[in-house]
């Protein structure tokens, strides 16, 4: 099995199952075993998987964290995919997942997750981290504090460096 990182750089196993979205006339396979499904699929089946702890949802980064919103506190966990390193949208619905919905529960970046980016993703309120299968985990803790100060307010700090340092 894989393994994630959490936010305090620590490295375990991945036991949850990242579900692909069916091909158009097929249906829905869960394992028997933690699971990811796409959001829309969770949304369309809530009575279904209501209650459930071994269902999480995951977003690509197309989709809207709205369409979730306040019952994303029913998730034990949600991942946002990052297609591409390059694709900043999960970033944005990180954010809001985290502030507006008031998320609470892990958070997990998955997809193609690069160990320069673990610091940001942990601001915009990421926990967990799935590193694209070529990247070395043992460097995630390095990675994670690599920077000892921040200078904006985001989702670990509600004030911006110049005010933490007036009071």
């Amino acid at each position: 099995m894989p393994n994630v990182i959490s936010a305090d750089g620590t490295i375990r196993q991945d036991n949850w199952t990242v579900v692909a979205r069916p091909e158009d006339g097929e249906s829905l396979d869960l394992p028997n075993e933690p699971c990811l499904i796409p959001v829309d699929l969770w949304l369309a089946g809530h009575e279904h998987f209501a209650g459930r702890n071994d269902i999480g949802v995951w977003f690509d980064s197309h989709q809207e964290p709205e369409d979730l919103g306040e019952r994303a506190n029913e998730l034990p966990v949600v991942a946002v995919n990052f297609p591409k390193f390059s694709d900043g949208r999960g970033y944005s619905i990180a954010r809001l997942l985290r502030e507006r919905y008031g998320y609470r529960n892990e958070l997990r970046a998955i997809g193609d997750v690069l160990l320069d980016q673990l610091q940001f993703m942990k601001r915009c309120g990421f926990d967990a981290y799935a590193l694209r299968p070529d990247k070395d985990a043992t460097k995630g803790q390095d990675c994670l504090n690599f920077f000892s100060q921040s200078y904006q307010a985001a989702t670990d700090t509600d004030l911006p460096l110049f005010r933490r340092r007036a009071s």
